[in-house]
């Protein structure tokens, strides 16, 4: 006697499609690919050097020679691009950042060496005065400690052109300031760099998963926050409307960051916006699952190709993750 059904056989057994690997391949809606994935370095003076980031395990501040070394390995395996971000001595920061404008900088110098060398590589590069501010925030602050639009601006649009010049394929500004995207596009435009993309950080909220990557920059705040700029966590129509303001501004591509704990903001603006979709699988994501591995209650890697599928199914195009490495040998290749 059939107890599920008294008066007619089940039609309907989706188990079917999940008997085999063979049937589960076939039906499979969302494949993450290497070349969904985007590898961020943090790039430092000096030659063969390596150092430890405790808050991130397995990711390393890493001199320019080594840069490239992992790059080209990445590369190889199918990883279409890498992002630069500048680990600069607190000696060369100031209140204005000043540094970020410097023609033989770290990352100008970085760019130049890397497309020499690995010319098929896709080079991002952040646009943020962070990296580079005595005080922390992404921009020039005022007597008040208050962060500066326009003047912020100026100063990015400079940053983004020199990067550019220097082989940088698509500048990322990561700042959060009203009308950047559109200044930006028109001085590269000026500047003969029409070629150059823009990813911008469109939906950047004011996270708490952000630590690790401020301690690897030595860039935490001296004071204040930044939810004057960032956005809040509470909301999700003033996410649509910051994208919709970069896609008419010339954005070529746009940004949500955090990624995991903002799936359905990724879904709506790409159900809003027709332009490819960026998601960053930030550091306080990777941290937390490589905190749970070291004390054996999950098995990171398989929690990291499940994270980023599940990114990559809310709607990402491509993913800046950490935890590219540790994914590989899901996708078929061999780790590194």
């Amino acid at each position: 006697m059939n107890l599920l059904s008294p008066s007619a056989p089940l039609l309907a057994r989706p188990r079917r499609n999940r008997k085999s690997p063979a049937i589960r391949h076939l039906v499979e809606e969302n494949v993450l690919q290497a070349s969904d994935l985007v590898m961020p370095f943090f790039v430092i003076e000096g030659e063969n050097k390596q150092e430890e980031i405790k808050s991130l395990p397995g990711v390393f501040r890493l001199s320019l020679d080594l840069v490239l070394k992992e790059a080209e390995k990445l590369h190889l395996q199918g990883i279409p691009s890498i992002a630069l971000f500048p680990v600069i001595d607190p000696q060369h920061k100031d209140e204005k950042g000043t540094a970020a404008l410097h023609e033989d900088g770290l990352i100008p110098r970085a760019l130049q060496l890397i497309k020499r060398e690995i010319p098929s590589l896709c080079l991002i590069t952040d646009i943020a005065l962070d990296p580079f501010t005595s005080h922390g925030h992404d921009g020039v602050v005022d007597h008040r400690g208050y962060v500066m639009n326009d003047p912020t601006v100026e100063i990015l649009c400079q940053m983004a052109s020199l990067f550019g010049a220097a082989g940088a394929d698509i500048v990322a500004p990561s700042d959060m300031m009203d009308g950047r995207i559109g200044a930006i596009r028109r001085r590269l435009d000026l500047d003969g760099l029409e070629e150059v993309s823009i990813v911008s950080y469109s939906v950047k909220y004011a996270s708490s998963l952000y630590s690790p990557f401020r301690d690897t920059l030595g860039s935490k705040l001296k004071f204040g926050d930044k939810k004057s700029y960032q956005m809040n966590p509470a909301n999700s129509r003033e996410a649509v409307r910051e994208a919709l303001l970069d896609a008419e501004e010339g954005a070529d591509m746009l940004m949500v960051k955090p990624a995991l704990f903002y799936l359905d903001i990724i879904a709506q603006i790409k159900a809003h916006v027709h332009l490819p979709i960026c998601a960053y699988h930030v550091s306080g994501e990777y941290a937390m699952v490589m905190a749970a591995h070291a004390n054996g209650w999950l098995d990171g890697p398989k929690v990291f190709h499940e994270a980023l599928l599940s990114i990559k199914r809310a709607g990402a195009d491509f993913i800046f993750s950490y935890a590219v490495p540790q994914v590989l040998p899901f996708l078929g290749l061999k780790p590194f």
